[in-house]
């Protein structure tokens, strides 16, 4: 009721109802993107297209600055481009091979380019020097790919080791339901969606706000 008043109120201000309707959406979005960010964020591929650039500015002054291809390394993960983020890590291996989360990302990059063993010999050695390495993120991963390829009994293997952690991470939980739900283990589904509801209630106020998106989108999964 309340969005048909502020569009009729805007159309009748306005006198364009397309213009009007603009306006309803790009309040709608703003709203959502401050209290819920169920909506992804539009502005995102952008920024990243900025930071990249800037990246390979400073690369072309820097050829050895092992974090900006880091940083750059993980901007092409966001954008899936695997192969790009691995060209970036090769580079700076004898300076970060101790690092869990560097063996855990590029493991990630060899997975994702069908270097499978090599990416599961990464990957292990990184789960060796962390066990909890990004909050279980490399468990799902392999989940995944197991799963894509048919081998159900080992996508349940490291998707099991998972779900005995605790964790922290709504979305985690969320995307573990989802693996779940697509290996046709709906009670194992249903519990990783709540347990992604029960985190977000513990969290701190400040932690709430990154993760209500995930939260929600369990709470729909596990009711509906």
């Amino acid at each position: 009721m309340g969005k048909l008043f502020l569009f009729s109120a805007l159309w009748w201000l306005i006198g364009n109802p397309f213009i009007a309707m603009f306006v309803v959406l790009l309040v709608l979005y703003f709203l959502d993107r401050y209290f819920v960010r169920l909506l992804p964020d539009i502005t995102r591929p952008y920024r990243r297209w900025r930071r990249l650039g800037a990246l390979r500015t400073q690369l072309r002054l820097n050829p050895h600055d092992t974090p900006a291809k880091l940083e750059a390394a993980r901007l092409h993960m966001e954008k899936r481009q695997y192969a790009e983020a691995l060209s970036y890590l090769e580079g700076i291996t004898a300076a970060m091979q101790d690092s869990p989360e560097y063996l855990c990302d590029k493991g990630i990059c060899l997975l994702k380019t069908g270097r499978m063993e090599e990416g599961l010999e990464l990957i292990g050695q990184a789960l060796e020097l962390n066990p909890r390495v990004r909050y279980g993120e490399p468990h799902l991963i392999v989940g995944e790919e197991y799963a894509k390829r048919q081998q159900r009994e080992k996508a349940l293997e490291y998707l099991e080791e998972l779900a005995k952690m605790n964790m922290s991470s709504c979305e985690v939980y969320f995307k573990l339901g989802v693996v779940y739900d697509e290996l046709q283990q709906k009670e194992k589904a249903k519990a990783s969606f709540r347990e992604a509801t029960e985190v977000y209630r513990g969290l701190p106020a400040y932690k709430r706000r990154t993760e209500r998106r995930w939260a929600l989108l369990s709470w729909l999964r596990k009711t509906f």
